[in-house]
């Protein structure tokens, strides 16, 4: 079997790792603790940065790599890492154009978010968030290969890294848990295990680094508890920049559940755009497109003057531009639109109040005046009482940590136990990646991160193994590989495939075993003899062809007597769905199922998925249709 490279982490930037593997020649083995693939990537709202690209051209923005690294050097403060820094902003191009060209996708939209100079912020028009669009076609893509070439491509999920093995300073590959059975797997290793802006386990890192953070809300989904961090600094790695958690302005709070401690993100877009933050007062205390640490401040000195709840204002113009956001957290229940006037009453300031507060920021929009909180940039003015609004409460919430394992530019891992050497045969990217973003991350730039730093991972692993192959196997680790041969296709020219004949691991690595446990399926399974805590059973994606809805007919008003945590269905373009027992699996957390308990979210699916996911990973939950509507699913 050809010698691969473990990639752990199947969010944004471990796809981005094992794509740019593939395409390089090399061979690769993804390993991912959850039953669906995805991470917090399908999660991110705003797109992802880019400098010099051609959307920019052909939108005849200004832009340049220069002012994109020197506002991300800006943002990052003291902790700013020149060196990353600049990986980041001077491939930011080339990594948007490779999602564009090699998966297809469309990224023509651009937004200004907080803390650049430039509109550079890109986002498709086919209204779904771009982390889910951009992941869901690396994933797409990952299991077309899975499936046609799966020597070259294998997927093990549910399986749990929990240890690094290594010789001395190179790493000869991981161990894992999968069905309660240990597993080795031996390999270079890529880590792209996340971050811990969820981990409020006992040994969290939130409380030993930033225990003023423990009691938020997170945004992040309950698998980012810090794995991979904890696991590397365990061997030497160093661990910079901790106390670095970002906490987010805008986590939208549920009305029907406000103490919620996960919280859907309010897309800064929605800052961008010109949505404006009020306090209890009607009243602007802040310039909304400052830095994300920046304005969460301006929010905490608000709760302590007494002046919560926070709202964020979008006015008609605004909204039309994002008519996508505000439908799909109204679809929630998190957002609601209302005239000035039902605005002011719910505020509970009076009409002429909040109108003072439009027209003063009227004046500074159009330069008759100067905004006493400096913003700059204005956009989808006037804001006039007599128009409607969306609106929604805010609280700062965790989101992200710049805090992570010290790397080097070309993404390997540094040994702090011998002079911050690199380890040989271990790279690390996305959120486990310390440094890159030093301080403060800027919007749009932790899709980037990953896709960036996800390709450079991919480039450094396939370099190594080549460097193996030309030195004959010199180092320890290589010595322990069988007789090394390589196979050109002439087909593919440029394409060199390396294969290991003859005891391909080190000892105690078990390939038949991995291949038993390898899994076509990017999303979580569901079968009707499936069972979460058996992986074994939840392997293979069902066949579209095969995808029959049953012929048992349910009412909507019968559905909608299903709507507890305990008994929960929800209706979906004319087919019928118990996910009680299915909520954990889901990509995006229980709590985005929670909001359509005995509901027909038909609307909210469609802005966030493929109608083929149902037939794909989840027929085995659908237990009928709803009477008199026609089943409305293309797959």
């Amino acid at each position: 079997m050809p010698q691969r490279v473990i990639v752990v982490g199947g969010g944004l930037s471990g796809l981005s790792a094992a794509h740019t593997i593939y395409l390089a020649g090399g061979n690769v083995v993804l390993l991912d603790k959850n039953n669906f693939m995805g991470g917090n990537s399908t999660k991110a709202t705003s797109g992802i940065n880019g400098a010099l690209t051609r959307t920019q051209v052909d939108e005849k923005i200004a832009d340049s790599v220069k002012q994109f690294y020197d506002d991300t050097l800006k943002s990052a403060r003291d902790k700013a890492r020149p060196d990353l820094i600049k990986v980041l902003t001077y491939k930011s191009a080339a990594a948007v154009e490779w999602l564009q060209d090699v998966f297809g996708l469309d990224l023509t939209l651009v937004s200004r978010l907080g803390g650049h100079s430039f509109p550079r912020t890109h986002r498709g028009h086919d209204a779904k968030f771009p982390g889910m669009a951009i992941t869901y076609a690396l994933m797409q893509r990952f299991e077309e290969l899975a499936e046609k070439e799966p020597e070259r491509m294998q997927l093990i999920k549910k399986a749990k890294v929990t240890k690094i093995n290594r010789d001395g300073n190179s790493i000869t590959g991981v161990t894992y848990t999968f069905n309660g059975e240990e597993t080795v797997c031996d390999g270079p290793v890529i880590l792209a295990t996340g971050g811990y802006a969820a981990d409020f386990s006992e040994t969290s890192l939130l409380k030993k680094w930033r225990p003023d953070t423990f009691d938020l809300a997170t945004t992040n989904g309950a698998h980012a508890t810090g794995d991979g961090h904890k696991m590397l600094m365990n061997i030497g790695a160093n661990g910079i920049d901790m106390d670095k958690v970002q906490v987010h302005p805008t986590g939208l709070v549920d009305p029907k559940d406000p103490g919620a401690k996960t919280k859907f993100l309010a897309a800064e877009a929605l800052r961008g755009e010109g949505g404006l933050l009020l306090n209890s007062k009607g009243q602007r205390f802040t310039d909304e497109l400052e830095h994300r640490d920046y304005v969460s401040g301006k929010m905490w000195e608000e709760k302590e003057k007494g002046l919560w709840p926070i709202r964020l204002v979008l006015n008609s113009k605004a909204s039309k531009v994002l008519d996508f956001h505000t439908r799909h957290y109204s679809g929630r229940g998190l957002m609601k639109k209302m005239t000035g006037k039902e605005l002011a009453k719910d505020i509970g300031c009076s009409e002429s109040e909040l109108s003072k507060t439009f027209g003063d920021y009227n004046t500074y929009a159009t330069g008759e005046a100067k905004d006493p909180f400096n913003k700059v940039y204005f956009h989808n003015g006037p804001v006039e009482i007599e128009d409607t609004f969306y609106v929604a409460e805010m609280e700062p919430v965790l989101h992200f940590t710049m805090g992570g394992i010290e790397i080097n530019d070309q993404s390997q891992c540094l040994n702090g136990e011998d002079g911050n050497k690199p380890f040989e045969g271990l790279f690390v990217c996305g959120e486990l990646a310390g440094g890159v973003h030093g301080a403060n991350r800027l919007g749009g730039s932790s899709l980037l991160g990953c896709v960036v730093y996800g390709r450079v991972a991919g480039d450094s692993a396939c370099k190594y193994l080549f460097q193996k192959v030309l030195n004959g196997g010199a180092s320890v680790a290589a010595q322990r590989l069988g007789q090394i041969s390589l196979h050109i296709d002439p087909s593919q020219p440029g394409k060199v495939t390396v294969e290991w004949a003859n005891g391909v691991g080190a000892s105690g690595s078990d390939e038949s075993t991995q291949r038993q446990q390898s899994q076509k399926s990017a999303g979580p399974v569901m079968s009707k003899n499936a069972d979460s805590d058996d992986p074994a059973k939840v392997s293979a994606p069902n066949s579209l062809k095969d995808f029959k809805v049953p012929d048992d007919e349910y009412t909507l008003e019968e559905v909608a007597k299903h709507n507890k945590k305990e008994d929960l269905w929800i209706a979906v373009k004319g087919v019928v769905m118990n996910v009680t027992d299915w909520v954990d699996e889901h990509p995006g957390g229980p709590q985005a199922l929670f909001s359509h308990m005995g509901k027909d979210a038909s609307e909210e699916f469609e802005m966030l998925h493929d109608d083929e996911v149902i037939p794909k990973y989840a027929a085995g939950i659908v237990i009928g249709r709803v009477k008199g509507q026609e089943i409305r699913l293309e797959y």
